[in-house]
């Protein structure tokens, strides 16, 4: 029986094209399954047979590692050169979606508490 190694929701396709690569080249048998026409089924990566899971696991863990090494030294790199984006720079770029996101916020707040607040009175 197929056992579930990683799953594919919400991962990014180079993030996912690499997991392929590497379960490839370390000749470990797989099958992908998608999310379906109307994305309700879980799309992931499995393995067939279970003799391999740990070898997957391990290969899979140091990937992982080694990608968020990647991104963090990228990020501190970026925030030592004062050129990663906060939340002030989002603002600065566009205050009118800033405002519309805090209008919107602000009503879905309003229309949830409503009801409990007339209750009280």
């Amino acid at each position: 029986m197929a056992i579930l190694l990683f799953k594919l929701h919400g991962v990014p396709d180079d993030e996912a094209d690499d997991i392929r690569a590497l379960l490839t080249e370390n000749a470990i048998d797989y099958y992908e399954t998608s999310a379906g026409n109307w994305g309700v089924s879980m799309p992931g990566i499995w393995l067939r047979n279970h003799d391999h899971l740990a070898q997957a696991r391990s290969l899979i863990d140091e990937y992982e590692q080694a990608r968020y090494q990647r991104a963090r030294a990228e990020y501190d790199q970026l925030r030592a050169e004062g050129r990663q984006r906060t939340l002030v720079d989002m603002l600065r770029e566009s205050p009118l979606r800033f405002l519309a996101y805090l209008v919107a916020i602000a009503l879905i707040l309003y229309f949830s508490i409503k009801p409990f607040i007339a209750l009280g009175t």
